[in-house]
């Protein structure tokens, strides 16, 4: 499977703003990637050490249109956390 198939984006919110200075990024993973799956897709796109790798899986939300009830897609989110002596992700640098 190749790195571009695991990590599919980056998650741009405020809590990951604040991350980026510790070197903390945040991606959309597949759902079926596991941990040592997401840390070497990571090192091998951005040409980084990966120090951890936390995982979330957030549940689909209950949406209704009309009488028609039904679930968004359920997603799973990384926290990245990159080495001290490793450099930042340059993607990450331009929004800060």
């Amino acid at each position: 499977m190749l790195p571009e198939d695991i990590i599919l984006k980056p998650v741009l919110t405020e809590k990951g703003y604040d991350g980026i200075a510790e070197k903390r990024y945040t991606f959309k993973v597949r759902k079926d990637a596991n941990k040592t799956q997401i840390k070497i897709a990571v090192e091998k796109m951005f040409s980084v050490k990966v120090k951890s790798v936390n995982t979330v899986t957030q549940p689909g939300k209950l949406k209704r249109m009309g009488r028609n009830e039904g679930y968004t897609p359920t997603t799973k989110k990384a926290i990245v956390c990159l080495t001290e002596d490793s450099k930042p992700i340059e993607f990450f640098n331009s929004l800060s």
